[in-house]
């Protein structure tokens, strides 16, 4: 989920998860399971591979990007979402992964909406717009991961967007920020004896993904989204782990996409990386896989300059090799776990490795996202980085 970089909109696939109780299986007492203690076993490809998208906006060409405006709410495409995800450090070292997560779908195009002004005035709890929050913490010294998530409507105030001042929340979870250009801003969620308080402020300028920020994930006019990121953010406040409130810093990432767009017949899930490396450059990579395991001709990525200038990457500038696999002891989904990518051009050749291999979310949906750290070479010096990595559509037949 895409965070950024995603083929399509996780969102769709967790709110038709959620919406289909016969697809669940109990797993009770598993944090990561999400607030009913359900594990999805719907499959991304067949969420994604249906629906009429026709009443919606479709992201078809690029566009000029506005802020704060782009911050906010765009109702006029079918999804969205805030993304953020990073790693962070106490004093002493111990180190902590999380990812705060918010979706939203239109439950009806824009076009409906205006023209249904048939039978009676609508209650308070009617809604045009549905919001999904995930929320999760990797423990790494604890060798622990939790992960939940949360479902409702854009109505009574209990979730929803807006760009100025810039708010993003699902009950007390939340991105929000009082500056008028949306930053610093300000993360804040709680499950349990687990939670996260931070502020993140940007390093670089905003990193428009693809063509001027139009990201094309198919070869079909409109199948793309609009898509910018803050590759590099520095993050401090608390976490609290098993009641303990704990002081870190670090660095997060920020990942804005919405679209109207639906996953391709022939692609059954994606891979997606975002490494910080400690030479100033970032690096973005998604890579769409077909149904026999080969990447799609539309992956591609973006190496952020130290300075945020941009440069973007084709499916043939980079390989991404999988070297080790990690087998869920709940799902029995076998992940890659461990990588080896290398761009020649920009003198990069990593290893990347999970902090933690159990870092698997089953929260209406069923996917991989986690924290990484990252060691190899720059044009044959030493380096080493962070990052996360999300890998969607393992484990479906």
């Amino acid at each position: 989920m895409s965070r950024g970089g995603r083929a399509v909109a996780l969102l769709v696939v967790t709110l038709v998860a959620v919406g289909a109780v016969a697809a669940y299986a109990l797993w009770p007492g598993d944090d990561r399971a999400g607030r009913g203690g359900v594990q999805a076993s719907l499959a991304v490809s067949a969420a994604l591979g249906s629906g009429d998208l026709s009443g919606f906006a479709r992201a078809t060409a690029p566009r000029p990007f506005s802020f704060p405006a782009d911050s906010g709410p765009h109702p006029e495409f079918r999804t969205e979402w805030w993304y953020y995800t990073g790693n962070l450090e106490t004093a002493a070292g111990r180190h902590f992964g999380f990812q705060l997560t918010f979706f939203r779908t239109a439950l009806a195009p824009p076009a409906a909406r205006a023209t249904d002004r048939s039978g009676p005035s609508p209650s308070a709890w009617s809604a045009r717009q549905l919001y999904l929050a995930h929320f999760a913490l990797t423990d790494t010294a604890g060798r622990r991961f939790h992960a939940w998530s949360r479902l409702d409507r854009e109505a009574l105030g209990l979730a929803g967007a807006q760009a100025n001042p810039f708010r993003v929340w699902l009950e007390d979870w939340s991105a929000e920020s009082d500056a008028p250009g949306g930053l610093p801003v300000r993360l804040r969620a709680a499950e349990g004896d687990v939670a996260i308080d931070l502020v993140l402020a940007s390093e670089k300028p905003v990193a428009l993904q693809g063509d001027r920020g139009l990201s094309q994930k198919g070869p079909e006019p409109g199948n793309a989204s609009y898509y910018y990121s803050l590759s590099r953010m520095t993050a401090r406040g608390t976490v609290r782990a098993g009641g303990e409130a704990l002081a870190v810093s670090g660095l997060a990432w920020m990942d804005r996409e919405w679209s109207t767009s639906a996953l391709g017949p022939e692609l059954v899930g994606w891979d997606w990386v975002a490494l910080q490396l400690d030479d100033g450059r970032d690096v973005m990579l998604y890579r769409l896989r077909r149904r026999d395991g080969t990447a799609d001709a539309h992956s591609a990525g973006t190496l952020i300059a130290a300075d945020g200038a941009t440069r973007p990457l084709a499916a043939s500038d980079l390989t991404l090799e999988a070297l080790d696999h990690w087998t869920s002891p709940r799902s029995r989904v076998r992940y890659p776990s461990r990588w080896r990518l290398v761009i020649p051009d920009a003198g990069l050749d990593l290893e990347i490795t999970p902090r933690l291999a159990d870092q698997e979310l089953i929260v209406g949906t069923r996917y991989w996202e986690g924290a990484v750290g990252v060691v190899g070479a720059a044009h044959g010096h030493p380096i080493a980085g962070r990052g996360y990595v999300e890998l969607v559509g393992y484990g479906e037949r």
